[in-house]
C-alpha cells in the first residue's frame, strides 16, 4: 500500500475525544472549540466538584456520553428553561423529557441512569440504619426518591423491634393529587416481615405538603390496625417541593 493510502486511511478512523466516550458511525472529528470546552469543564468538576458549577454546566457534562460529538450547551440551556433546576430535569417523566426538542433515547437513558443512581445512594444511607439516629439521611432519601414526582405514590418504611429499617417498599402510585391506600394490606405486610413498626411516606406533586383530610382519615385507620396488631405508627411523612411535613411534629399523631 502506498504512503498516500496509509494517510487516507488514517484520515478515515474514528476521532476519539475521549477514551470514555462511545463512537458513532459514520465518524466525523470533533470539532476543537467543543472538544476545548468540553475539556475546560471537565478540568473545573474535578478541581472544584459540582459546588464549582452551575446546574446548566452540570447538566452539560451530563450529555457529552449521550451526544459526543455536537455542542450540548443549548440543549443543557432548553431542557433547564422546560423544568426549572437539574434535579427536575434529571427526575422528569421520559415522556416530558422527549417533547424537549434535540433530546433522543441517548439522552434520556443518561439522565435516568444519574437518577437511579442517586437513588441507590440515598437508600444505601437509611437501609439497615437505626432510624432515629439517621433521620436527617433519611429526609434526605425521601426527598431524593418522592420530591419532583409527577405523580402522587405512596411507601412504608417497616422497623424492626430495633427501630431498624428492614425494607422499603412502594405500595401503591396515583394521580397528580391522589393515591389509593389500603390500611388492611400495609398492616397484612407488616406482619409478613416481622416488622414492629412502620412510616409512612408520600408525596404532593404540587409541593404543598399541607395533610388533605383523606390524608388524616388514611392515617388515622392504618395507626387503629397498628394498634390492633401491636404495631406502632411511628410518623407520616408527606413531601413536598422543598420541605416536609411530619404528622408526628405537627399533632396528628
Amino acid at each position: 500500500m502506498s504512503q498516500d493510502s496509509n494517510t487516507f486511511a488514517e484520515s478515515t478512523l474514528p476521532f476519539l475525544l475521549d477514551e470514555a466516550e462511545p463512537v458513532p458511525l459514520p465518524a466525523g472529528k470533533t470539532p476543537s472549540y467543543i472538544a476545548d470546552h468540553r475539556k475546560r469543564l471537565r478540568a473545573r468538576f474535578m478541581e472544584g466538584g459540582a459546588a464549582a458549577m452551575p446546574d446548566y454546566e452540570l447538566l452539560e457534562l451530563a450529555l457529552f456520553r449521550a451526544i459526543p460529538r455536537r455542542d450540548v450547551k443549548p440543549l443543557a440551556r432548553a431542557l433547564m428553561e422546560q423544568f426549572g433546576d437539574f434535579n427536575r430535569v434529571v427526575t422528569a417523566p421520559a415522556e416530558r423529557l422527549r417533547d424537549v426538542s434535540g433530546v433522543g433515547e441517548a439522552v434520556i437513558t443518561e439522565l435516568k441512569i444519574i437518577e437511579a443512581a442517586a437513588h441507590r445512594m440515598a437508600r444505601a444511607k437509611v437501609m439497615q440504619q437505626h432510624v432515629l439516629s439517621s433521620w436527617d439521611a433519611l429526609l434526605d432519601y425521601c426527598h431524593t426518591t418522592m420530591a419532583h414526582r409527577a405523580t402522587e405514590q405512596f411507601r412504608v418504611l417497616y422497623l424492626d423491634r430495633k427501630n431498624v429499617i428492614i425494607a422499603d417498599e412502594e405500595q401503591a402510585k396515583g394521580t397528580v393529587d391522589h393515591v389509593p391506600v389500603y390500611p388492611r394490606e400495609v398492616a397484612k405486610r407488616a406482619l409478613e416481615l416481622n416488622a414492629s413498626a412502620l412510616i409512612l411516606v408520600h408525596n404532593h406533586p404540587s409541593g404543598d405538603p399541607t395533610p388533605s383530610q383523606s390524608d388524616i382519615t388514611m392515617t388515622d385507620q392504618i395507626n387503629n390496625a397498628c394498634i390492633a396488631l401491636g404495631l406502632t405508627l411511628h410518623d407520616h411523612l408527606i413531601i413536598g417541593k422543598s420541605r416536609e411535613l411530619s404528622f408526628r411534629s405537627e399533632g396528628y399523631l
